[in-house]
C-alpha cells in the first residue's frame, strides 16, 4: 500500500511563495496521476492541481498562472510551487496519488496559511 507524505506548508504573507512536496513511501506503476487538493475551513475539498506520470497537468482556475505543479518519477516526489500566494490559498493542502480506477491514498495534510 501506498503511503504519502507531505512537507512544506506554513505561513506567508500574501504574495509570498511556497513549496509543497509530496514523496510516496514506494514506486508503484499503478499511480498514473498525483494531484493536490486544499480543503479550507467549512469549504469542501477541492482540486487544486495535478498531473499525470506523462507530465499532463491541468490546474483550478483559481491558481492557474500562480501554482506549478511537477513530479519526480524517479523520486516518486511530487511538488507544488505557489507563489503569489492570496489569503482566499489559506487552507489543508492533500497530496494525492490515483490510479485509472480510481483513488490509491491521500497525505496527511499540511497546512497553508496566507496572512494579509
Amino acid at each position: 500500500q501506498v503511503q504519502l507524505v507531505e512537507s512544506g506548508g506554513g505561513l506567508v504573507q500574501a504574495g509570498g511563495s511556497l513549496r509543497l512536496s509530496c514523496a510516496a513511501s514506494k514506486s508503484s506503476f499503478s499511480i498514473n496521476i498525483m494531484g493536490w487538493y486544499r480543503q479550507a475551513p467549512g469549504k469542501q475539498r477541492e482540486l487544486v492541481a495535478r498531473i499525470t506520470r506523462g507530465s499532463i497537468t491541468n490546474y483550478a482556475d483559481s491558481v492557474a498562472g500562480r501554482f506549478t505543479i511537477s513530479r519526480d518519477n524517479a523520486k516518486n516526489t511530487v511538488y507544488l510551487q505557489m507563489n503569489s500566494l492570496k489569503p482566499e490559498d489559506t487552507a489543508v493542502y492533500y497530496c494525492n496519488a490515483a490510479a485509472l480506477s480510481g483513488s490509491l491514498a491521500w497525505g496527511q495534510g499540511t497546512l497553508v496559511t496566507v496572512s494579509e
